[in-house]
C-alpha cells in the first residue's frame, strides 16, 4: 500500500488540533520555522506553575497541571528538537515538585472539574506512584535531553530513573500492557546514558510476545498495543527484543491503517467528541512519523 500524504494532510486540516497540525507540518514540510511553531502551540496548554493541562491529554480535559499533560508537553518539545524550549526547566521543576517520596509520579493529581475526563484519570490515587505514567514522562524527558542540557542535568531525571529502574527490576509477572510498553520505551531511551538499562530490557523481554502485540486487559474490545508502540525506531536497543519479520509485519499493519478520510484511527474509547477527533490527529502524526523513520515514506 502507498501512503497518501496529501489525503493525510487534508484530514489533519479538517479534524486535528493546532498542536498536531504543527507537528504534522514539521514531519512533512521540512521548514525549520515549524519547530518553533510546535513549541509555541504546546505553550497554549501551559499553566503558571510550569505544568500542563487544559486537555493536552485528550481524555483529561481539566485545566490543572497533570503528569499526563507533562507527558504530552515533553513529547512535543522532544519532537521539536534540536530546537529547545525555554519552558523545559520549569516543567522539570514542576515534575520534581509533583513527585512522591519514592521518586515516582502519581497517575493523576486531584481533578477539580471532571467534565469529559476519563474515569481512570478522575479515580486515580494521587498518593501512589504509577510506573506507567512515570516511565512514559521520563522516556520523553530523555528524548529532550538529547538536545537540551536543562533536561540532561536536571536532578528530577536522575531521581525518576532510579525509581523506574528499581520498580522495573521487581516485575515478576506479565504487567499491564501500557506499563510494559512505557517501561520498554523508558529503558530504550535511558540506555544511551545508563548501561544497566540493557539488562532490564532483557528482563522485560520475557513478557514481549513474538509478534509484539499485547492486548489491553479491561480495555475496549480489540484494544491492543503493538510492537511499534514500544519499538518505533530502527537501530534502538529495544529492537533486539523482536525479530525483523515481526517489525515488517507490524509496519504493514500500520501502513494499511490509513482510513479513507486520510487519517488513522485508534482502538480505545474516547470520553468526549473532541477527544475522539484529537486522538485521531495524534495517531496520524504518530503513524506518519513511524513509517517515515522506518523507510516506508520518502
Amino acid at each position: 500500500m502507498t501512503i497518501n500524504l496529501s489525503r493525510a494532510g487534508t484530514f489533519m486540516a479538517g479534524c486535528a488540533r493546532i498542536l498536531d497540525r504543527r507537528r504534522f507540518e514539521l514531519l512533512t514540510g521540512g521548514d525549520p520555522a515549524a519547530r518553533d511553531a510546535v513549541l509555541a502551540a504546546v505553550d497554549g496548554y501551559r499553566n503558571a506553575d510550569g505544568g500542563y493541562g487544559w486537555g493536552l491529554e485528550p481524555d483529561l480535559r481539566a485545566a490543572e497541571s497533570q503528569p499526563g499533560g507533562a507527558l504530552h508537553a515533553m513529547e512535543a518539545i522532544a519532537d521539536a528538537g534540536p530546537a529547545t524550549s525555554p519552558r523545559t526547566a520549569a516543567l522539570l521543576d514542576w515534575l520534581q515538585a509533583a513527585g512522591l517520596p519514592d521518586g515516582g509520579l502519581p497517575f493523576a493529581l486531584p481533578i477539580g472539574d471532571p467534565t469529559a475526563c476519563a474515569p481512570f484519570w478522575v479515580q486515580a490515587d494521587p498518593h501512589t506512584s504509577s510506573l506507567q505514567i512515570t516511565a512514559a514522562v521520563a522516556a520523553q524527558a530523555y528524548r529532550v535531553a538529547q538536545w537540551d542540557d536543562d533536561a540532561k542535568n536536571h536532578p528530577w531525571l536522575e531521581t525518576v530513573t532510579h525509581y523506574c529502574f528499581d520498580t522495573i527490576a521487581r516485575i515478576s509477572e506479565p504487567p499491564f500492557a501500557y506499563v510494559l510498553s512505557f517501561a520498554l520505551r523508558f529503558l530504550d531511551a535511558a540506555a544511551d546514558h545508563h548501561p544497566e538499562a540493557h539488562k532490564l530490557l532483557a528482563h522485560l523481554g520475557q513478557f514481549v510476545p513474538s509478534d509484539g502485540a499485547v492486548p489491553v486487559a479491561g480495555g475496549s474490545p480489540g484494544e491492543t498495543l503493538h510492537l511499534l508502540d514500544f519499538a518505533p525506531e530502527p537501530g534502538r536497543p529495544v529492537r533486539a527484543l523482536v525479530d525483523d519479520a515481526a517489525v515488517a509485519a507490524d509496519l504493514d499493519r500500520l501502513e494499511n491503517g490509513q482510513q479513507p478520510d486520510g487519517g488513522w484511527s485508534v482502538d480505545f474509547a474516547s470520553y468526549s467528541e473532541a477527544a475522539a477527533l484529537e486522538w485521531r490527529g495524534y495517531a496520524t502524526v504518530n503513524a506518519v512519523a513511524v513509517l517515515r523513520m522506518n523507510g516506508r515514506l520518502g
